[in-house]
């Protein structure tokens, strides 16, 4: 598996959530799998839409499609799926994590 694709795993938990199938109104999606790899490398490069390499097809297409996914709720159940149930219960405070000492603030100033 390399660093910006989803793994099989993650895979099987998704691939039945997504819309484009055969039994799905409409028009059957090319290929769900490699527009979820193409979000993914977006979103660990924080790179403008235009940068998206060629090999996830037109970045105008990729773009319009994350957008209808949107509106249509799809990503929501996508992260619902994805998420590691685990971590619904964790909570972090000050207590638990410890802060750099650079991370206290800005030195009080005093005035005369």
């Amino acid at each position: 598996m390399h660093y910006y694709e989803i793994s099989d795993e993650q895979w099987c938990r998704i691939e039945h959530l997504l819309p484009g199938k055969a039994s799905d109104c409409g028009q059957t999606a090319h290929d769900n799998r490699g527009f979820i790899n193409a979000i993914i490398w977006m979103a660990r490069t924080g790179a403008p839409w235009r940068a998206l390499p060629e090999r996830f097809g037109k970045w105008y297409s990729v773009h319009k499609r994350f957008n209808r996914w949107s509106k249509k709720g799809v990503w929501g159940r996508v992260f619902e799926a994805l998420q590691d149930p685990d971590l619904e219960w964790m909570m972090l405070d000050s207590t638990s994590v410890r802060a750099h000492q650079h991370a206290a603030g800005q030195k009080k100033q005093l005035q005369n």
